[in-house]
């Protein structure tokens, strides 16, 4: 029997009206529309598609959303200097610069300029200490939202064995930190695991995210194991095209796993709703209320 579809657009737009709901109930309370303002430096297509994207997400939830656009020849000197001014603006409740940045930009060196209590990446340093010691933070919204599409397939994770393939700190890591804050048991593999397929094969719940198309074949997955597919990657499809991929064979893999998340329509449109909430949540702690429960 072929698994469950996690369906994680129509889970994002569930939870963007929720937002959208609490920002206007914030609004109305306090007078103050939340904003992020989003940095795009360069000319990378993805990035801009994302930004727009993002964007859009803001003001369909009644958020202000500024824009800045810089040329990739920006000096980091100019860029850091407008993120210091993105940290004193009031109006701006949330700062998200668009990773990659071009070459030769220090990208640690200017998320790091980041207030942390503006910071909706969940980058800074500040923010991974708080969430790795078990502090409230501001979370990367990516493995934010792999939990949250766990969740639509488990409510409870307590107790269940989870394998995330790969260790960044946007994915990876931040990722571990949640899980293990959901009481599972957490296994982080990467390229140098031995054995890897037979680690996959122990997960109740396998977290994709290395950046490899279709790497993780149906034979690595557990019967009835939960898949959740981080990749995004862009293969040659037919007649001179591109389509997109997972880090998973979605194929072989939905022949195995209880649930699975497809690419695209899983992960990506929950990052984008979790940046929203890390914004919604940003403006309440800046003006001292509580954030919602969503």
């Amino acid at each position: 029997m072929a698994a469950r579809i996690i369906d994680g657009k129509a889970m994002a737009q569930d939870l963007r009206a929720k937002i959208a709901d609490a920002a206007a109930a914030l609004t109305r309370t306090t007078g103050i529309v939340p904003g992020l303002a989003v940095v795009l430096v360069g000319n990378d297509p993805a990035s801009e598609v994302y930004v727009r994207t993002k964007s859009k997400a803001v003001v369909d939830a009644g958020m202000r959303s500024f824009d800045h656009k810089l040329a990739a020849e920006t000096p980091e000197a100019e860029l850091i200097a407008l993120v210091g001014r993105l940290n004193a603006d009031p109006a701006v409740h949330g700062i998200l610069v668009q990773l990659p940045l071009p070459p030769p930009i220090d990208a640690t060196r200017v998320l790091n300029t980041i207030d942390p209590g503006k910071d909706v990446d969940g980058f800074h340093p500040v923010n991974a200490g708080r969430l790795a010691t078990g502090l409230p933070a501001l979370v990367p919204c990516t493995p934010l939202g792999c939990v949250r599409l766990a969740k639509a397939a488990h409510p409870a994770l307590a107790g269940m064995e989870a394998v995330v393939i790969g260790r960044s700190n946007i994915v990876g890591k931040p990722l571990a930190q949640l899980l293990l804050a959901e009481n599972c048991t957490v296994t982080i593999a990467h390229s140098r695991t031995r054995d890897l397929p037979a680690v996959c094969r122990r997960a109740d719940l396998l977290f994709a995210a290395v950046g490899r198309p279709e790497m993780v074949r149906g034979g690595w997955i557990k019967p009835g194991a939960t898949v959740i597919d981080v990749g995004i990657n862009r293969v040659a499809g037919e007649a001179g095209k591109t389509r997109l991929v997972g880090d998973v064979a979605f194929a072989e893999a939905r022949q195995v796993a209880g649930a699975i998340t497809p690419v695209p329509g899983g992960v990506g449109p929950m990052t984008i709703a979790c940046v929203i909430l890390n914004t919604l949540r940003a403006a309440c702690a800046a003006l001292g209320v509580a954030a919602p429960d969503l």
